[in-house]
């Protein structure tokens, strides 16, 4: 029997709609796993912290534990003495939850504790519920617990104990894990990069120069500092450099920035009146819908870098822009600022700009400083 003509449009349409519940289906069968390997890793964690606690098999016990299972299910993986280690750690830093975690993890868990209690005294879980008006603090943290908490892979919260010891840290870094799915690379690198610390720092007039709604959107897109740990610069490198460096390594410095940028060009060309003008990085940013341009400057920040950007920006909100996107966003990125002269050079302009700084890997910590010898000696010496 011949085959009835398939109509294209409905077939392409029926194996996409398929191919969405595979992935769907896949998604929800890892985030399940892995809420169920939390759990079991918390609830190891916790048979381990308090048997080394009230008995006195000691903590070297963690390594005889780790070769009896081996033996006792070869190939077992996921329970080595430093993953065992990782577990007793990740209870310990957590054991205010016990009562929710171990609830889910085992319906008929008999608390010992009062819930109530045991939250109250916990410094995460009032940093938690400090912003909601909600005063079933119980609730929230359910609710942060099956939302938020079991949906972040093991290492990832291993990674987060190890360096970050503020909780008010973690808790922005565990809303950014899930909102934007990074992975424990990308996690490290915003560690690494400081963006809790920096985010929402940057000296500019955007309050004054956007429409209101994007105030806050706009400020938390931006760092006041950025670490180019992947450039090598020279100190006589100019400008041309530092920009060719920054192209060469545009994954790296995508993830600098953050969330939601892509990459238009660099050396934009804008006319003026036959006069042409070149914008070093030209940017879109998905969230702001705003085209967002970079001047790159090798030294301090001087006033009439605001005077440039803002003929730029100009030119891009007359020529560049379209009708449904919002105002051009500007941001120079030098080496030094003042904060005050900063903000006088922005004071009388309308456009949105901010001033940011950099650091590469040329730069030696204080700490360091004279410990090593600094580049041009090293030159000398190679």
């Amino acid at each position: 029997m011949r085959n009835k003509k398939v109509n294209t449009t409905q077939y392409i349409k029926f194996i996409s709609d398929i191919k969405a519940n595979i992935l769907q289906s896949r998604y929800k069968a890892a985030a399940l796993a892995n809420r169920e390997m939390l759990l079991l890793y918390y609830q190891t964690g916790n048979e381990l912290s308090e048997k080394i606690k009230n008995t006195n098999w000691g903590s070297g016990v963690i390594r005889s534990i780790s070769n009896d299972l081996q033996k006792e299910l070869p190939g077992l993986r996921g329970f080595s003495y430093r993953n065992l280690q990782n577990m007793k750690q990740f209870y310990e830093e957590y054991y205010y939850l016990t009562n929710i975690l171990l609830r889910h993890r085992n319906q008929d868990f008999q608390f010992v504790q009062s819930v109530t209690a045991q939250l109250n005294e916990s410094e995460f879980v009032q940093l938690l519920t400090a912003q909601s008006e909600k005063t079933d603090n119980k609730q929230q943290v359910e609710n942060f617990v099956e939302n938020i908490f079991l949906k972040i892979g093991f290492t990832h919260h291993i990674t987060l104990i190890t360096k970050c010891k503020e909780y008010s840290e973690r808790l922005f870094y565990f809303q950014n894990i899930v909102e934007n799915q990074w992975s424990v690379t990308i996690l490290e690198h915003h560690i690494h990069s400081q963006l809790y610390h920096l985010k929402g720092k940057l000296i500019n007039n955007f309050e004054r120069a956007l429409p209101k709604k994007l105030h806050k959107h706009a400020t938390d897109a931006f760092k006041s500092e950025y670490l180019l740990d992947y450039i090598n610069l020279d100190d006589d490198d100019d400008e041309r450099v530092f920009e060719n460096e920054i192209v060469k390594n545009i994954k790296k410095f995508i993830m600098s920035l953050g969330n939601d940028f892509a990459f238009i060009g660099n050396q934009y060309r804008v006319v003026i009146e036959e006069d042409e003008f070149f914008i070093d990085l030209l940017f879109f940013h998905r969230t702001l819908q705003s085209l967002v341009a970079f001047e790159l400057k090798r030294g301090k920040f001087k006033a009439e870098y605001a005077g440039k950007m803002n003929l730029y920006l100009s030119a891009l909100d007359e020529y560049v822009k379209r009708d449904h996107e919002n105002p051009s966003i500007g941001i120079i990125l030098c080496k030094k600022k003042k904060d005050k002269v900063v903000e006088f050079a922005f004071r009388d302009y309308n456009k949105a700009m901010g001033v940011a700084t950099f650091k590469t890997s040329r730069e030696i910590p204080d700490k360091y400083k004279g410990l090593l010898p600094d580049t041009d000696e090293l030159r000398k010496l190679l």
